[in-house]
């Protein structure tokens, strides 16, 4: 029975070959079509980029390789290349050992992007620095008017290197530079008729960041400060610090007493270093940290400037300034 059932199945179930197809001869095939009109759906939405020829484009060298353990900085140099090439302004080449580096191959480029920190830990005594040549071919690229954007964690070491300090205009200092305890914060422009920030609005969030703190600025520096950030002793507070602020160093009367507290901190400046521009900015702490529109406006206008002196890339949506009716404005 059981047979007979599956015999059955089978027959039914059985796949129909179709028959060889005959060949058709060449002269039947139709060797033109008749034009019709082509019309795209009324939900799709054609854009034209427009391509800028290579030799237009101004090009940037990230220098890279090296970070401190909670610094991404693969991940930081991915979205960097790609918010800057999406502008249409840049060419963007990133090297990950300038350890032997020259001023000719800086000279190559328009602007050098300085994303690197010399350890993985802050406690490490030892420090993956570059050769005395490549530090200074880096200082005569800028001084003979290369331009130069100093990034996030490139300020957290070299404060015993004076000529490097002076480059950046200023760096973190241990035992006396600070992380702000907020990991998001509103970052103020202070100077709203410099060419990175005018039409930005006064104020724009930083989120998953670090906010640096009473930082060094080096004697001979002169730098224009762009916006800085406001360290409120109010978030030193274990429940809002966390554990990785000793409870006993930053006890209330401690904080009370230091530098820099309860006070605007700059975090964004600019300066010239011989006859180079240099557009330091702080903010930057990972990919995440720079998806928003403030400080990724911040870094694609600074490092235009850098580049040629002018800014020609407008703020983006969430970082453009807008008009506010006087009797709503305040005055910070």
């Amino acid at each position: 029975m059981k047979v007979a059932i599956l015999a059955s199945i089978a027959a039914s179930t059985a796949i129909a070959f179709p028959a060889m197809a005959q060949e058709v001869p060449v002269a039947d095939i139709p060797t033109t079509v008749d034009a019709v009109p082509y019309a795209p759906p009324e939900t799709v939405q054609r854009v034209v980029t427009p391509v800028t020829p290579q030799d237009e484009l101004l090009k940037v060298l990230i220098i890279s390789g090296e970070n401190t353990y909670e610094h991404d900085w693969t991940g930081v140099n991915n979205r960097l290349r790609t918010h800057l090439k999406d502008t249409g302004r840049f060419d963007v080449r990133v090297v990950e050992d300038f350890e032997f580096g020259t001023l000719e191959m800086l000279q190559k480029y328009d602007v050098v992007f300085l994303n690197y920190a010399s350890r993985w830990n802050y406690a490490d005594a030892k420090q993956k620095l570059w050769s005395p040549e490549a530090f200074q071919a880096l200082y005569d690229y800028v001084d003979q008017g290369g331009g130069l954007v100093a990034f996030h964690s490139s300020f957290t070491w070299g404060f015993d290197i004076p000529e490097y300090k002076r480059l950046l205009g200023a760096t973190m200092v241990p035992g006396q530079s600070r992380r702000s305890p907020p990991d998001g914060f509103r970052v103020r422009m202070t100077d709203a008729e410099h060419p990175i920030t005018r039409g930005v609005r006064r104020y724009v969030w930083s989120f998953m960041e670090d906010m640096y703190t009473n930082m060094s600025f080096a004697p001979d520096a002169n730098v224009t400060v762009l916006a800085t950030g406001f360290d409120d002793m109010k978030n030193y507070v274990p429940e809002l610090a966390g554990p990785k602020y000793d409870y006993e160093a930053y006890s209330a009367d401690n904080v009370a007493k230091m530098d820099g507290m309860n006070a605007a901190n700059p975090l964004v400046w600019v300066q010239d270093y011989g006859e180079g521009r240099v557009f330091s900015i702080t903010l930057g702490h990972g990919p995440d940290t720079l998806m928003f529109d403030g400080v990724r406006t911040l870094i694609v206008r600074g490092t235009e400037w850098a580049a040629t002196g002018e800014v020609t890339i407008p703020p983006y949506d969430k970082a453009s300034a807008y008009d506010i009716p006087e009797e709503y404005r305040t005055e910070d």
